[in-house]
């Protein structure tokens, strides 16, 4: 995953740019970048691993030195952007959020016009380097960028910084979002526009929601305004694991809070529970994108909220970051400090934003049972995972058979399993659906297991149905 922060200002943009960037750390713990075009004339470009060490510790002193009226940076977990280049567009600066799934079939056609590629990331072209010769192998850099929503199979949302400002082109169907802040002074005069993945970020900045991009809108940001170049189109697939599980609480998409979207899931689990014959003394979350969900569990439900856990924030991160399993499993326990005065002889229902391949919950499980709890009721907040994401690959896993569901539906019908009984598989309203989270339940330890219905869940937002993503629980486009 990623984020990504602009800035124009009619000032130094560095302090906001910084800050801006910062407040995307919760998407990415392997690299930060800041590039700003200076007022030498020229593009600064810093950037750093921050696998060990906070994004504001790396670049506290490298901004001192990055004054400028135009900026952009990028929390990566992939590859070192932005990049700088000097081209027929003139001096520009790129950095993108995504994933291009038909990598190999665009450097081929790139290399049989001449295209050469330097940038190597875990010895791979890095990604926004395709990107950015993608963008100088048309004539004008708005040609670029529908060449690049046009060709591109995955998702690619983008920010091209430029001397007189910044080019912002969210993903052809939206899948991340981008959203525009102004900041005014006195009298409303106007300081300056940012644009910002996550519009939390530019808050606390004094920038106030101007506008939200659509799907495939391509906007032309300077410090007075904001241009609409390319009008958005009607379709939308935007990502609805941003609610679950990576959005920052405050952050809203699409008019929808994810704190709220959380509460809302967890009302809806409340619900179907009232056929249940379960008596929790009291709902959980795990911490910290589970807790939501669980504040709205209990609220519907009528029981205590209460945290069994404490998630130690000063120097873990998100456990799913790391790329071996083992240090990630390790991370996971680590990080949750258990209360147990809260554990102890009590019916624990909890909740997680997901369960992907399952081996840390079935350990956290285990640690409960051995710290005294009667039972532990497992609610995710979201549906089975039946589908690696081809468009953000948030679950990182190298198989579809890493997830535990999958390798449930193998356990009952083999290797090669057809669409059709997979989808048996992914309606909660089968037979087919109740064995396999019974299994999943049995295998992981469980006292009751059930799954968020995927109505409930799209419900939860508000939004249509039909602008949401869902491949990787139903296998739909």
């Amino acid at each position: 995953m990623g984020g990504i922060f602009g800035v124009a200002s009619k000032s130094d943009c560095s302090l906001d740019l910084f800050f801006g960037v910062d407040y995307h750390s919760h998407l990415g713990t392997r690299r930060g970048g800041l590039a700003v075009y200076t007022d030498e004339k020229d593009f600064v470009r810093k950037i750093h691993n921050i696998q060990n060490s906070p994004f504001r510790t790396k670049f506290e002193k490298d901004i001192e030195e990055m004054k400028g009226p135009v900026g952009i940076g990028c929390i990566s977990d992939y590859e070192s952007q932005p990049l700088l280049a000097y081209s027929h567009h003139g001096k520009i600066a790129l950095t993108t959020v995504g994933i291009v799934t038909n990598k190999d079939e665009i450097v081929s056609d790139l290399m049989k016009q001449g295209h050469a590629f330097l940038e190597m990331s875990n010895g791979e072209i890095n990604q926004t380097e395709l990107v950015l010769a993608m963008l100088n192998s048309k004539s004008t850099l708005i040609e670029g960028i529908k060449y690049v929503q046009d060709t591109i199979k995955g998702s690619m949302t983008m920010l091209i910084a430029t001397p007189d400002g910044i080019f912002a082109a969210r993903d052809k169907l939206g899948r991340t979002p981008l959203t525009i802040g102004i900041k005014k002074g006195e009298k409303g005069s106007i300081l300056g526009h940012c644009v910002s993945f996550e519009n939390f970020a530019y808050l606390n900045l004094g920038y106030t929601d101007e506008h939200i991009l659509g799907p495939a809108e391509i906007d032309f940001i300077t410090a007075d305004r904001y241009e609409v170049v390319q009008e958005p189109q009607k379709k939308m697939k935007i990502c609805t694991f941003l609610w679950i599980y990576y959005g920052q609480p405050a952050a809203t998409y699409e008019g929808v809070n994810v704190e709220a979207m959380r509460y809302n899931c967890g009302a809806y689990l409340a619900r179907r529970d009232k056929d249940a014959e379960i008596h929790p003394d009291c709902a959980a979350g795990v911490p910290d994108s589970g807790t939501a969900h669980a504040i709205g569990y209990a609220n519907e439900a009528g029981i205590p909220f209460t945290r069994p856990f404490i998630k130690y924030t000063p120097t873990w991160s998100r456990s799913f970051m790391p790329t071996n399993q083992e240090q990630r499993n390790m991370i996971a326990h680590m990080k949750l400090i258990p209360v147990p005065q809260l554990i102890k002889d009590k019916s624990l229902l909890l909740i997680d934003d997901s369960i992907v391949r399952g081996t840390q919950l079935r350990e956290t499980v285990d640690y409960l049972y051995g710290s005294g709890a009667k039972e532990v009721h497992i609610r995710p907040a979201c549906p089975p995972i039946m589908f690696g994401c081809k468009y953000l690959n948030f679950s990182r896993s190298k198989s579809e058979m890493d997830l535990i569901a999958r390798r449930v539906v193998r356990q009952f019908e083999g290797e090669n399993v057809s669409a059709e009984t997979l989808a048996k598989y992914c309606d909660p309203d089968t037979p087919e659906y109740a064995k396999m989270q019974e299994e999943i339940r049995k295998q992981l330890h469980f006292t009751t297991l059930r799954f968020h219905r995927l109505d409930d869940m799209l419900n939860s937002t508000g939004l249509n149905h039909e602008c949401l993503c869902t491949y990787c629980w139903n296998g739909e486009e």
